[in-house]
């Protein structure tokens, strides 16, 4: 089974200047993933969910849309013949939102979680992480994917925020100066394994794109695929999928794993 996690950036329109979204689809389409989960949807509840159906239709897949109350939706989408037997959406709790499916993989369920952390904050992007994972990290078979915004407490960033302005950089930090890397930690105190230390290879840094924008990031890695332990095990071939369409389509790159489910 292949999952890929994708911020498309702002539902894929730039307001006044680009339409992104067949670029999206394009990279989707080529990529085939059986399980989907996409980021930062703006305008994709509007008019009855009509472009995220649009967007789902064009791809091949079934989608499950999570409105938000401060920011953008986020969403969840499977491929037949995968089926999602249950939902649930996090509207309030996040800056942005939670969406969450219940997936017959014809083995085993499979939760999958696509969530999009406070992109200000650490304080709050780490109060965000810990009510997800008291929520949802349940059983044996489970997956958060998306745009944490946070950077992970294993590696050495300190390349990655000297080329950030310091507007930016305090997205990261502590107020003495420490890099604070809380939000992602919560998940591994709940259990959670970060994919790309077992399963992942190459360049993974997910932002920014060669063509997108976001440059404010610096070169970091903000998307990730956390899993459970038994799901961990069986995942391979994890990689941040870059050039194409994936230079100008985002200002984050998607990220792609394999599941031997």
């Amino acid at each position: 089974m292949r999952f890929m996690t994708w911020n498309i950036k702002t539902g894929g329109v730039d307001r006044g200047r680009r339409f992104r979204l067949p670029a999206i689809a394009e990279v989707i389409a080529a990529e085939k993933p059986d399980v989907l989960a996409l980021q930062e949807l703006r305008d994709f509840q509007r008019h009855g969910g009509r472009r995220m159906a649009e967007l789902a239709g064009a791809v091949g897949m079934t989608a499950h849309l999570a409105r938000s109350g401060f920011g953008m939706p986020v969403a969840v989408l499977v491929r037949e013949p995968l089926r999602i037997t249950h939902t649930a959406a996090v509207t309030w709790r996040l800056h942005h939102a939670a969406a969450v499916v219940v997936v017959d993989t014809g083995s085993v369920p499979l939760t999958v979680v696509s969530a999009h952390l406070d992109p200000f904050w650490p304080y709050r992007r780490m109060r965000e992480a810990r009510w997800l994972a008291a929520r949802y990290v349940k059983g044996p078979h489970v997956v958060v994917a998306g745009d944490l915004n946070g950077l992970d407490p294993v590696a050495d960033h300190t390349e990655a925020l000297a080329s950030q302005s310091p507007m930016f950089r305090k997205r990261h930090l502590f107020p003495d100066g420490r890099v604070d890397s809380r939000a992602v930690a919560a998940f591994g105190a709940a259990g959670l394994i970060d994919l790309w230390g077992t399963a992942g290879s190459g360049d993974g840094r997910t932002v920014p794109t060669t063509q997108g924008g976001g440059h404010e990031f610096g070169g970091m890695r903000l998307d990730y695929v956390l899993a459970t332990p038994a799901v961990s095990e069986i995942a391979h071939d994890m990689r941040v999928l870059r050039g194409g369409p994936t230079e100008h389509a985002s200002d984050h790159y998607p990220v792609r794993v394999d599941l031997d489910l």
